[in-house]
């Protein structure tokens, strides 16, 4: 089984501007389309409440045809076209979605941050995690999310074995971020923040890139726009995963980063696992 994950930083721009930057987020859900993979995963849609309209179906589908899709949009009270999450998956997969909530503070519970599928087997997970913000204005509240997803991930994990894969805004060690020195305190470097994921792997999960790779370094998924020279620079940061329970990390067969061109912010991620 192929398995794909990406941020994509608003899914109506990639499908309907024409500016050079979506037109290099085109490029790269092109390049997604030839991986033909089984199941992708998608964060940060920044789709309206109602989620997609016709015009995004039909491109969808015109992408990839012979996927069905589901999605989970931000909802009031929570900030409008903000978050969001989507999964596309063979319309021979017929799994059990569910839209969990997990007693997170604040509006994370309703922001579109999480979709499971289930099979018979296994689930399949995708996160967008909340960022701790400027300034670490949400870091108390991203610090009580960490523990309440490991927690939900934890519960899946007693059930059958886990694929969870997203954004979970975190470089969880020194090797996956380009300047951990100067970056102690930057929202998805704190002390706090890598704590959160170790606690999660404790739980019983594995990091699978770095299960197949070890410590090779300068691999990263994330190049802040800020910056015109981060991508050029490769001054980046790892903070999109795929995990597995434990007891099936031997089963990974590929973790990868998928080559997203000149395109800055988050890059795709590939997995392959025989299941």
């Amino acid at each position: 089984m192929k398995l794909i994950s990406w941020n994509i930083d608003s899914l109506n721009a990639a499908l309907t501007s024409d500016s050079a930057r979506a037109q290099l987020s085109q490029a790269v859900l092109q390049t997604l389309q030839a991986e033909n993979a089984d199941i992708i995963a998608i964060q940060e849609t920044k789709l309206s409440a109602k989620g997609p309209t016709k015009k995004h179906l039909e491109i969808l589908e015109e992408l990839f045809p012979g996927y069905e899709n589901t999605w989970r949009s931000s909802q009031e009270p929570a900030r409008k076209g903000y978050a969001g999450t989507m999964f596309l998956y063979k319309k021979e997969l017929t799994p059990i979605v569910t839209f969990p909530e997990i007693g997170a503070p604040s509006t994370m519970d309703v922001e579109g941050r999480i979709i499971t599928l289930e099979f018979d087997n296994f689930f399949v997970t995708q996160v967008y995690t909340p960022n701790a913000g400027d300034g670490l204005k949400r870091l108390e509240e991203r610090q009580v999310w960490d523990v309440k997803y490991a927690e939900y991930l934890a519960s899946l994990d007693e059930q059958k074995p886990v694929l969870a894969t997203g954004d979970y805004n975190v470089a969880h060690k020194e090797i996956d971020l380009a300047n951990p020195a100067s970056n102690r305190r930057s929202p998805g470097f704190t002390d706090e923040e890598r704590a959160g994921f170790t606690n999660l792997l404790a739980k019983g999960f594995t990091d699978t890139f770095r299960h197949l790779h070890g410590d090779i370094p300068n691999q990263y998924t994330w190049w802040a726009q800020r910056s015109k020279t981060s991508k050029i620079n490769n001054t980046g940061w790892r903070i999109d995963y795929w995990l597995t329970s434990n007891r099936v990390a031997d089963k990974v067969t590929k973790s990868a980063i998928i080559d997203s061109g000149a395109r800055q912010d988050h890059t795709p991620i590939v997995m392959e696992i025989e299941l």
